[in-house]
């Protein structure tokens, strides 16, 4: 494989597992959220548009690639800045292009092909499920632990008790004297207000 071959492969890569993430989002949100059902289908149209956004985007690049190109040429003196492109420039902008067109080309491939749509979706699936499953077993482990069970109990015990005196309690005392500020505001305005209408 040459390097344009294997530009493209990795933007391809790229932007599969851009819209695996897509797809595996919209699963979470569809499923949990929402309290719907999956439905392979729905997420194969999100997938299809995931895919589709990525392609865009790898045509506007192309066609960016292919105006710098344009005003790059014949320019020989030196840049002012990173993206001020001269004539010595122009091959590797062109190569540039064509990876972001190959990218481009390929996604709207993958675009069509029920199947591959198909593997993007369950892959994205699993993914979805892998999450909801990392976080049961967390909290489930965490929320659900009895202190003879937590090897690490003595020897984190002080810092917890730390942080309930430092943080949780002062949170705590800082909150009541909140309401209790409000709670007189509240009666002095009621007192204003009954004074009024005296």
């Amino acid at each position: 494989m040459g390097r344009t071959a294997d530009a493209i492969a990795e933007g391809v890569a790229i932007a599969t597992s851009a819209a695996r993430l897509a797809v595996k989002n919209h699963i979470l949100v569809g499923t949990i959220a929402e309290g719907g059902v999956f439905d392979t289908e729905k997420y194969i149209d999100d997938t299809r548009e995931a895919l589709r956004a990525m392609a865009e985007e790898a045509e506007q690049s192309e066609k960016a690639l292919a105006e710098l190109r344009k005003r790059a040429r014949g320019r020989h003196s030196d840049p002012v800045g990173t993206h001020d492109y001269r004539d010595r420039d122009v091959r590797n902008l062109k190569r540039r292009a064509r990876q972001s067109h190959g990218v481009a080309a390929k996604l709207r491939e993958m675009m069509d092909d029920r199947e591959e749509l198909g593997v993007i979706v369950e892959e994205a699936r699993q993914a979805a499920w892998a999450d909801v499953r990392h976080n049961l077993d967390r909290r489930l482990r965490v929320e659900g632990m009895r202190p003879d069970q937590d090897p690490d109990y003595d020897r984190m015990r002080e810092a917890r008790m730390q942080a309930l005196r430092l943080v949780d309690l002062q949170a705590l005392s800082s909150d009541q004297r909140a309401k209790a500020k409000r709670r007189k505001k509240q009666e002095k305005e009621a007192e204003k207000s009954s004074a009024k209408g005296a």
